[in-house]
């Protein structure tokens, strides 16, 4: 049988082995996906060959440290820095991130988008950051302090802090942060999310099954919004054509995904 695990701190809430027991029933496999718990994250690499893993998945906060760790990293999770998918070829792990085209896919509903700000600085902004520039959308990163700008300032971006940003027209606006994940924060003051709004066309917020102040705001700045539920979606059906060496058809294993997705 084959099995297949979320790592991550914690991961009791994760809906991932839903998702893919779902397709893999669905596609008579013989398969499983369960959840562990990884609060030693030096051992993941050691945690997944002990398992008898096949492939997993990588949350928070360990994706970095799944990046160090495997034995090679293949696609955009080389210029990314972060890993949230596991490979097993023969007695290699191998690495790739599909937050990234998870992200993308969430987005092309919104349609032609020149000028993108994304609001926060961590792994998740840089996954977004790394294919928007792929795509040829112009980035800027907005972040409260500029400690955690050198990646992105490596890489070409326009960075900014609250204290040196003016608003200027964007027509995506992706908050990365955690504010409103357990609060009722912003990811940056009101009045200037008030005033970036008021130039732009589409908000994203990678929070998903909650309504946040930032998706709320947009919405009544008449905004087109979204939350991360579909990235998440995205992400765990080319995260599972990864685990199949690209086998089946993305649309294919969407449809199957997408019922206990939405359960």
């Amino acid at each position: 049988m084959l099995l297949f695990s979320i790592f991550g701190y914690p991961v009791t809430h994760s809906i991932s082995p839903r998702l893919h027991n779902t397709v893999l029933h669905a596609l008579k496999l013989d398969g499983c996906y369960i959840r562990k718990a990884i609060t030693e994250p030096e051992k993941l690499l050691a945690t997944f060959h002990s398992m008898g893993l096949d492939g997993a998945n990588v949350t928070v906060p360990h994706k970095e440290t799944a990046f160090a760790q495997c034995d090679e990293v293949r696609g955009i999770a080389k210029e990314i820095g972060a890993v949230n998918t596991l490979v097993k070829e023969g007695t290699r792990v191998i690495g790739y991130n599909t937050d990234a085209e998870g992200f993308y896919e969430a987005i092309k509903s919104f349609g032609y988008i020149r000028h993108a700000l994304i609001l926060g600085a961590g792994g998740t902004a840089k996954a977004i950051a790394v294919i928007l520039k792929a795509h040829d959308i112009e980035t800027t990163i907005l972040n409260r302090s500029a400690s955690r700008l050198s990646f992105f300032e490596s890489k070409g971006f326009t960075c900014k802090t609250w204290e040196t940003f003016t608003a200027e027209p964007y027509d995506l606006i992706i908050n990365t942060t955690s504010a409103g994940l357990k609060d009722e924060e912003y990811p940056c003051e009101q009045a200037l999310l008030k005033s970036i709004f008021s130039h732009a066309k589409y908000a994203f917020d990678v929070i998903y099954n909650k309504p946040t102040p930032f998706l709320e705001l947009a919405k009544q700045s008449n905004l087109v919004c979204k939350d991360g539920k579909e990235m998440l979606l995205y992400q765990g059906v080319l995260a599972f054509n990864l685990f199949f060496s690209k086998h089946y058809d993305f649309k294919t294993i969407e449809a199957l995904m997408r019922p206990a997705f939405e359960l």
